[in-house]
């Protein structure tokens, strides 16, 4: 099975986020198996820590470097992405020539309670991933307005429309890291 590293932006307890990811995870069970890294432990980035990397930065290269593709779902904060994501991509791309993105099919998404989701944050974050190297999924682009009531008290999203979107989208994922995959 399709092993696919997954960031997601928030650390908060109640993250829709965290929610939209682990919905997305139970409609794309049995074709991609989500492992989620471990971003709440990552310290800021700092050259002077590779003497003696902190064990959730070699956690998280491990755990991307395990992948076959990556996803990332992030929220959007003062219309940018989150500084915990520009400190995991930051990591992930040290030291120089063991850089855990390269050439990694990556798709981006984020959830919102706002009508355009995370756009500006997906916009700009497309441009950093581009710049480390992975193979970023261009097309269909996903922003995902969050609504409480299409989810059941186990997190499976529950609205039919919906549930067809999204399996529609994580269908175009899985083609996406079949051709740019290694």
């Amino acid at each position: 099975m399709t092993k696919v590293a997954v960031l997601v932006g928030s650390l908060r307890k109640d993250s829709i986020n965290r929610k939209f990811a682990q919905g997305l995870e139970k409609l794309a069970a049995g074709k991609l198996e989500f492992v989620y890294a471990d971003l709440a432990s990552l310290p800021h980035y700092n050259d002077d820590l590779w003497e003696n990397p902190p064990e959730a930065v070699t956690e998280l290269k491990a755990t991307i470097d395990a992948a076959d593709a990556v996803l990332i779902v992030t929220p959007e904060y003062s219309r940018t992405y989150p500084g915990v994501l520009k400190d995991a991509i930051d990591w992930a791309a040290r030291p120089w020539g063991k850089n855990s993105w390269g050439g990694k099919p990556l798709a981006i998404t984020g959830a919102s309670p706002g009508a355009i989701g995370t756009a500006i944050a997906q916009h700009q974050l497309r441009t950093t991933m581009v710049a480390v190297g992975t193979a970023v999924m261009g097309q269909p682009e996903l922003y995902y307005a969050f609504k409480p009531e299409h989810y059941d008290a186990g997190g499976a999203i529950t609205d039919e429309a919906t549930k067809s979107f999204l399996e529609g989208w994580l269908g175009s994922f899985a083609d996406w890291i079949a051709k740019t995959g290694k």
